[in-house]
């Protein structure tokens, strides 16, 4: 039974900009596995954080640290929580999680679905 759902959209080019002006926003947003990926990569990331966020309903103090984008052995984008996410999935009962991302000229997406 599907808990949630979220999308989000982010323009590439000015979420670079965004990570240029303010330098710490990096490790503020992108856990240690994240930081280093190429920029388009980054912002899909951030995308499928919020496509989460809202999908959980937008919970007041969800920690970005929380929440890794990752990849299984097939390349296919894996949702991993631990703290205040994981709190939030709880407290809706999700126990499972389906994420897309996309790229399209300087456009990146994510759509997410939490399941019971």
């Amino acid at each position: 039974m599907i808990a949630g759902i979220g999308v989000d959209i982010v323009d590439v080019p000015r979420f670079g900009r965004q990570l240029e002006r303010t330098p710490r926003l990096r490790d503020r947003l992108f856990t240690s596995m994240e930081r280093d990926l190429p920029l388009r990569s980054l912002a899909a990331r951030f995308a499928a954080k919020e496509a989460i966020a809202k999908a959980l309903g937008a919970p007041v103090g969800m920690n970005w640290q929380d929440c890794t984008i990752a990849k299984d052995e097939a390349g296919d984008p894996q949702v991993l929580i631990r703290g205040t996410v994981a709190a939030a999935s709880e407290l809706r009962g999700i126990t499972s999680w389906h994420l897309t991302l996309s790229h399209d000229g300087d456009m990146a997406i994510a759509m997410v679905v939490a399941e019971r």
